[in-house]
């Protein structure tokens, strides 16, 4: 485990000029760039035709989270202003959003120094009535406050409160406020679960007549829920990868989905972006939890470096029929967890065989992750990138990796 704590980041950096990061979205979502790296060939195409560099057997999984309204922004009566950040909830996602008044939030706050005590409030509608939200702080650590969200009329959902009070939250190399577009665009086409503060940007690469045209080529689908948490896009700020402390963050996975990684084993497994790799990933790493500690184990959570720890042998299917097992013991049709699993290199990818990406950024947990599926090449296919005017992060091209 040494040898991985021990890597330095400074061997995952790289020169990334401002105008090659992406303010906005292409017109058309697959008429981006992509990058394609098959075995020993390095091209470029574009997303629309990526079914061409796809085996007709792949299973291609999305992450269906759907990014909320994250950034609120109260101002006091001196006229400063003060920014809440919903990070996650203090409950379940789905009871959150569906609450009425009150429920409380981890939240980040910006500006904190100019609000010492008291409630912060906004006046604001909803669906055509006026509504007064108030952010209450109850708790504060070095990682997020605790805050407590009330609002009237108090039979009203968070849900529709937020999709009123907030702004998407985009990330903050863009360097711009989000607009109305953003709303659309800062979106996958098969967003359905509210929960994320940054989207899986590898999925806005889809649309619609895409995934039909795949679907009628003869390609599967399956979907998982991760909610991506704001860690996830944070550059790593240690010497070494070892200092750096990995976030948690919720997945959620059907048991149909396993059963489907189960009967594709063997076949290509490709997800659609990091949060789908590591969601995919935990679900290995979840059952030789089960195996090595019992079905009765709760709450099921990967902490970042259990895979580099020593454990028996066990396949992908054998760890995938453990979870199968804990869900049928248990009479669950799905499965909860948190993950902080971090891939980084040295790490062997149990689940996945290819990977659709974004590029990332310099110093990133993400770019670690590449490196472990295609190794030192992460850096000709970036050079290669930045050679041949592709564009970058969020709202960039995209990179299709099948080592």
């Amino acid at each position: 485990m040494n040898a991985v704590k021990d890597i330095s980041i400074e061997a995952y950096d790289y020169p990334l000029p401002e105008d090659r990061i992406a303010k906005y979205p292409l017109p058309e979502r697959d008429d981006s760039k992509l990058l394609v790296l098959k075995g020993n060939e390095l091209l470029e195409s574009q997303f629309k035709h990526i079914g061409d560099f796809l085996s007709k057997e792949t299973l291609l999984v999305f992450n269906e989270t759907k990014v909320i309204r994250a950034r609120l922004q109260f101002h006091k009566a001196t006229g400063s202003r003060i920014e809440v950040f919903c990070l996650e909830p203090e409950q379940d996602y789905q009871l959150a959003f569906s609450s009425n008044s009150p429920v409380r939030w981890k939240c980040l706050i910006g500006n904190s120094k100019r609000w010492k005590e008291g409630p912060l409030s906004m006046e604001l509608t909803v669906g055509g009535k006026p509504v007064v939200l108030t952010a209450q702080r109850i708790a504060q650590n070095d990682q997020y406050a605790e805050i407590e969200f009330s609002w009237t009329p108090e039979s009203l959902s968070f849900a529709s409160v937020l999709e009123a009070a907030g702004e998407i939250p985009l990330p903050p190399y863009l360097h711009r406020d989000a607009e109305p577009a953003d709303r659309d665009r800062y979106q996958t086409v098969f967003a359905r679960y509210d929960g994320s503060v940054a989207a899986p940007t590898a999925g806005l690469h889809f649309t619609q007549p895409l995934i039909a045209a795949l679907r009628n080529q003869g390609f599967t689908f399956d979907e998982v829920t991760l909610h991506v948490g704001a860690g996830t896009f944070k550059p790593v700020a240690t010497d070494t990868i070892g200092e750096h402390a990995m976030h948690s963050e919720t997945i959620i996975v059907r048991r149909s989905l396993i059963e489907n990684l189960v009967y594709h084993f063997g076949k290509p497994i490709v997800p659609v972006g990091t949060t789908s790799t590591r969601t995919l990933e935990s679900l290995y790493w979840i059952g030789v939890m089960l195996k090595e500690q019992g079905s009765d184990l709760r709450p099921l959570h990967v902490e970042q470096w259990f895979p580099y720890e020593s454990h028996a042998p066990l396949s992908a299917v054998e760890s995938l029929q453990y979870v199968l097992d804990y869900l049928d013991l248990h009479g669950l049709t799905r499965l909860e967890a948190t993950t902080a699993l971090m891939i980084a290199p040295n790490y062997n990818m149990r689940i996945i065989t290819g990977l659709i990406t974004n590029f990332h950024q310099p110093k990133s947990t993400l770019l670690l992750l590449v490196s472990a599926l295609i190794g030192e090449r992460w850096q000709e296919c970036y050079r290669f990138a930045l050679d041949h005017n592709f564009r970058f992060l969020s709202y960039g091209d995209s990179c299709l990796f099948l080592p």
